[in-house]
């Protein structure tokens, strides 16, 4: 070999390796939030161009956080605290004591052309002695939010008995721009939402529990999140206890917002990894790229530290997650597989239509 092959051949080679060692690096790595939350809200906003993740904050023995966080990213790999958005420890949220629980979001155009931000959440109703939910208001993604001033659901729907009103999620049906509020822990209910995003209208609750299954593929236990693509509205939701390792997703479909749902054949969406130390990966949201048919799942898991003993909570140390969710041929969810890598880089600009 000539001395010029042997330098081009050892160019070659360090390009190759640097470029092996950049890709290495470029990724968001799970958990992708700093500290412990959970039941995270992913949302894409329109009037900031950025990503937005609400979750609750844990950490605390009993679940008994009072305040929620929110974090932002232009790439869904580099995310910026921006501070507490609300907190149930203040006068802020007058009729809940504590106990700040899986919110949702949705961002909302109104007709002059700005924005609104409704944040629905779950909080210890003072007056009721139980967990209600709430919404509360902004101009902007991160706030300052101003609460409805009473609670927007804390009744059971009728002929449910158990469970608790929590594990709220917001969705708005692309085909007809109507709102509905979903809720639930024992039980899945939905219900369509008042223009003004802050009651529900009457006559319209539904409960929608899939029914069947097990511990072991989609029992329902709370969690419910909904989106749509291609004609079918997807129902997502949690199975067995926020503590258990088992903690995974599943799901079925549904030819309307407000069901029957049809719970799929292969219905695990998410589960645990023990060979990677991915215990409990549930309580989701889902991301859709605008524009674009590529999907993410955020999902929160129990720190693998604290997984046991029970008393020192894995339910109370959760860390917030990220994967590329896919879609085969027929519509049907491909299984996620969690990482310990997470997702690279957002690539391109956001086609945004709105």
């Amino acid at each position: 070999m000539t001395m010029k092959k042997a330098l081009l051949l050892s160019l070659v080679l360090i390009l190759a390796t640097g470029l092996r060692a950049e890709k290495k690096v470029k990724t968001s790595g799970n958990p992708i939030l700093p500290e412990f939350h959970a039941d995270p809200e992913v949302m894409y906003s329109h009037q900031t161009g950025r990503f937005y993740i609400y979750s609750t904050t844990d950490g605390a023995p009993g679940w008994g956080g009072y305040y929620f966080t929110v974090f932002s990213s232009k790439d869904l790999t580099d995310w910026r605290h921006e501070g507490i958005m609300l907190d149930l420890g203040t006068s802020q949220v007058a009729w809940a004591t504590g106990n700040a629980w899986a919110p949702c979001i949705e961002e909302k155009r109104q007709k002059d052309g700005t924005y609104k931000y409704y944040f629905y959440f779950s909080g210890h109703d003072r007056e009721r002695d139980r967990k209600s939910i709430g919404v509360a208001v902004s101009d902007s993604p991160t706030g300052p939010f101003v609460d409805l001033g009473h609670p927007l659901v804390y009744d059971r729907p009728e002929g449910v008995r158990g469970g608790q009103q929590i594990d709220v999620d917001v969705f708005t049906d692309p085909k007809t721009g109507k709102s509905y509020l979903y809720w639930g822990n024992g039980y899945m209910a939905g219900a369509e939402l008042s223009e003004d995003m802050t009651s529900l209208v009457p006559g319209t609750t539904r409960v929608l529990t899939p029914a069947g299954g097990s511990l072991k593929d989609y029992a329902f236990r709370e969690g419910a999140y909904v989106f749509y693509r291609e004609g079918k509205y997807y129902f997502l939701w949690s199975v067995d206890d926020t503590g258990s390792p088992n903690y995974h997703v599943a799901y079925g479909t549904s030819d309307s917002p407000l069901g029957p749902i049809e719970v799929a054949k292969d219905p695990i969406v998410l589960m645990q990894d023990p060979e990677k130390e991915i215990y409990g990966p549930a309580h989701n949201s889902v991301l859709q790229i605008p524009g674009r048919d590529e999907w993410y799942v955020v999902y929160h898991r129990i720190n693998k530290d604290y997984l046991l003993p029970k008393p020192n909570g894995p339910g109370f140390h959760r860390q917030v997650c990220i994967d590329r969710m896919e879609f085969n041929a027929d519509g049907t969810i491909r299984r996620v597989q969690p990482t310990q890598e997470g997702v690279a880089p957002l690539k391109g600009k956001v086609k945004d239509k709105k």
